[in-house]
């Protein structure tokens, strides 16, 4: 199993310069807000149906749920949680960051982009999915905005065909 170190990987030097604490601590906070749903959404489709549609778990409505703010907060906690705990049991997890993934206009910033980059990188290749959501949000920076490493050159990764979230035109 891998691990990150959490605030020690956003705050060391590395291929991204640190981010201010202030930042990182106004990503943690939010993703506070999202944990306590998460964790139970995630627990509940544990012990259901891996096969059923995203839209009927207990993540698809949750995610469902959200505005873009919320959804960038999810994917990040679900992200960060995925990172820290990697094994077999983070396949709900994954999954969630997929469907996040590849759902366009969230709105990403470039700080959240460089925090979810620096998470995968400390992570290391044991995480095999550690690029998706942070290739798939860097994607949708403006090409000023994107981080200094190009996305060329990051392991490669299958990263989700961008989708319209259900029930929009």
């Amino acid at each position: 199993m891998a691990s990150v170190a959490g605030w020690a990987a956003a705050s060391t030097s590395g291929a991204f310069p640190s981010l201010p604490r202030a930042v990182v601590q106004a990503f943690y906070r939010r993703m506070r807000a999202v944990a306590p749903a998460a964790v139970g959404a995630i627990e509940r489709d544990r012990a259901g149906d891996p096969d059923r549609a995203f839209s009927d778990t207990a993540c698809g409505r949750l995610a469902g749920s959200l505005d873009d703010a919320g959804l960038r907060a999810l994917g990040m906690w679900t992200h960060h949680w995925c990172m820290r705990f990697y094994d077999d049991d983070t396949r709900v997890g994954r999954r969630l960051v997929r469907e996040i993934a590849g759902r366009p206009g969230l709105g990403w910033t470039a700080d959240e982009v460089r925090w979810m980059l620096r998470e995968s990188f400390s992570a290391g290749p044991a995480a095999a999915d550690r690029f998706t959501l942070p290739r798939a949000a860097a994607g949708q920076l403006p090409p000023a905005d994107r981080p200094a490493l190009a996305l060329a050159c990051w392991p490669e990764v299958e990263v989700p065909r961008q989708r319209r979230p259900e029930g929009s035109r």
